[in-house]
């Protein structure tokens, strides 16, 4: 009898997840050829390729849509058995303040495996745009903030990580006389970022659709209304994005913090803390 490694079950989720082989080797501290021989032994054994080639990304075929689920619920079990019997007992209530694209893209999957590991710690979340959740009028609403940072050498907010800002969604509208784009409102960091290179490239634009939440962006951007821009990491994987185009320039890196109310003292808070960092990193 085969037993399937929960090793390839999780490597297989993260590629999923964050939308490539690099970036899962990255989160997973693997090398991206590691990860591809990972995959591959799990296709051997199941008899079955998982992925097919969609423009340069690699995307679940009809056998990966199947085996998802099932590989999610096989780690709960994994993860629920090691929770009975190694981990901490600990209790208390987090607020967690992100921004609406980190809910959406990255951080489900995260949170999820921190409530199995640890049932008895609520967690209460809040999606926010990040110039609200590093406010310091705000900061008392929330116990730890994961937000987008402009400065990458931040004392007061440093940063744990960057992501490289990217083109999101069909990029042969950029080639019209105005690119019109889609964002979130006024105060967002992709928003300024955006129009701020357009300017200086000398590239007419006009916003058409604006919404703070990623799930609206993205379907605005489906029906073909215009383009927007994110950190790579949380770009949907059913859409295209690109680094810079002929028309389009760079949009360079972004800082994200991770960051801790100082008085807080509850450990519950340190662990989630840590989860994260660990998970993004």
């Amino acid at each position: 009898m085969k037993n399937i490694s929960t090793d390839s079950l999780r490597t297989l989720i993260t590629v999923v997840e964050v939308g490539g082989f690099a970036k899962a080797g990255e989160l997973l501290g693997l090398s991206q050829p590691a990860v591809s021989l990972q995959i591959k032994r799990l296709e051997e054994m199941l008899g079955r390729k998982l992925f097919k080639k969609q423009g340069q990304r690699q995307i679940l075929n009809q056998y990966g849509d199947l085996l998802l689920p099932l590989a999610r619920q096989m780690l709960q079990q994994n993860d629920a058995i090691l929770q009975q019997f190694t981990a901490e007992n600990i209790t208390g209530k987090v607020r967690l303040g992100i921004p609406s694209e980190f809910a959406a893209r990255i951080l489900p999957s995260i949170i999820g495996d921190f409530v199995a590991l640890y049932p008895d710690v609520s967690l209460e979340v809040k999606s926010r745009l990040s110039k609200h959740l590093l406010s310091v009028s705000r900061q008392d609403q929330f116990d730890l903030v994961l937000a987008l940072n402009e400065e990458l050498n931040s004392a007061k907010f440093p940063i744990f990580m960057q992501d490289q800002l990217v083109w999101v969604g069909d990029l042969s509208k950029a080639k019209n006389d105005i690119v019109t784009l889609v964002t979130a409102p006024e105060g967002c960091i992709y928003r300024r970022r955006a129009t701020e290179a357009l300017d200086q490239a000398g590239i007419h634009y006009r916003i058409v659709y604006s919404n703070a939440d990623l799930t609206g962006l993205t379907a605005a951007i489906k029906e073909g209304l215009g383009i927007t821009v994110l950190a790579k990491s949380t770009v949907p994987n059913d859409l295209p994005y690109q680094l810079k185009t002929k028309r389009l320039p760079a949009l360079g890196h972004i800082g994200i913090s991770l960051i801790k109310r100082i008085e807080q003292p509850e450990h519950a808070v340190d662990k989630l803390a840590e989860f994260i960092a660990l998970r993004l990193n």
